[in-house]
């Protein structure tokens, strides 16, 4: 069963167990997607408001790609897990002879290649969306500033979380080039994300 698929109580139920995953990985991605819904319904709550109908073009424009956003990020839920499970399996591989070592290096490798490529997916989410929400401010429903606030703190939770998760695997891969590459791209989107998510916050909370 996809974790997607849970309810609220049994996701936190499976959170709260002593498996390894989901874990903190998963709920990155769970708190950009929340992130992404919220953007999403400041949005629509602004559409058709005679207030904003300078906006409204915007608006329109602005929704589909939330939407499309929040889909992404709900499934890599479920790729989060499923990418430590992969290294999980790698290091039960059979290691008695040279050729066995060989091939369970290489799938562990690979493993954690995909254990930071799945998060720093999250992180390329989760700054496309602040980039959307970051477009709301000035011109969406005064009434939903608290939403749009939130909104940019999910996404900011949901950036950090995924760069944790990145940085936590990369000593883990052996190539010195693919590790610096990974901590390039990373390092400057955690920078863009939070400059974007921390000027939202700090336009909502003028709101109120």
């Amino acid at each position: 069963m996809k974790l997607i698929d849970h309810t609220v109580a049994g996701f936190l139920d499976a959170l709260a167990s002593n498996a390894p995953a989901p874990g903190g990985g998963s709920v990155s991605a769970l708190c950009s997607a929340n992130g992404a819904a919220l953007t999403a319904m400041v949005a629509r709550l602004t559409v058709g408001r005679k207030k904003y109908l300078e906006f409204n073009d915007l608006m329109e424009e602005l929704i589909p790609k939330a939407d499309a956003l929040k889909e992404q990020l709900t499934a890599v839920i479920d790729e989060d897990t499923d990418a430590y499970l992969t290294v999980s399996n790698a290091y039960k591989l059979p290691k008695e002879t040279e050729e066995e070592k060989a091939a369970r290096a290489q799938a562990i490798d690979e493993g954690m290649q995909l254990s930071t490529r799945v998060p720093l997916k999250t992180m390329n989410l989760t700054v496309e969306t602040l980039r959307l929400a970051e477009q709301l401010v000035g011109k969406s429903n005064v009434n939903a500033a608290s939403d749009l606030g939130v909104a940019a703190l999910n996404l900011k939770t949901g950036l950090i979380g995924a760069y944790y998760n990145v940085r936590i695997n990369l000593d883990g891969l052996a190539s010195q080039h693919v590790r610096a590459d990974f901590a390039m791209t990373a390092g400057n989107l955690y920078k863009e994300g939070i400059r974007i998510a921390d000027a939202i916050i700090e336009a909502a909370e003028k709101q109120f």
